[in-house]
């Protein structure tokens, strides 16, 4: 089966969005390879649009540069139930829009704290 331009313009933004957020959370190709089972090589092709990324790879993906899928493919969210968004949601979209190094410090903290929790 044929490859149409548009599909070719989709995987091809799609490996853009991938690489740019792997560079963000400071991993590199290998290690997500080694995530998802494949070579260097395949994780390059998905990231330059020259392989498509499978279907199945997209959740492991989308958690590994930690955004949800429909984030990593560029779709946005619908939105759920209708009236005031909660506060802790709303703190996350702030915490979303602050630089990634704030954003992992915040990670940590959040992590300091659960671990102590579950103490």
């Amino acid at each position: 089966m044929a490859i149409t331009e548009d599909d070719k313009a989709f995987f091809v933004k799609l490996g853009a969005r991938i690489a740019e957020l792997r560079k963000a959370e400071g991993i590199t190709q290998v290690q997500m390879a080694e995530v998802l089972g494949v070579s260097q090589q395949t994780v390059n092709a998905y990231e330059m649009g020259s392989r498509r990324v499978p279907v199945s790879a997209l959740p492991t993906i989308a958690r590994v540069v930690a955004v949800s899928i429909e984030d990593l493919i560029g779709e946005p969210q619908k939105p759920g139930k209708r009236g005031p968004t909660p506060k802790l949601q709303q703190q996350i979209e702030r915490i979303t829009q602050l630089p990634k190094t704030q954003q992992k410090f915040v990670m940590q903290m959040l992590d300091t704290v659960l671990a102590q929790a579950s103490r």
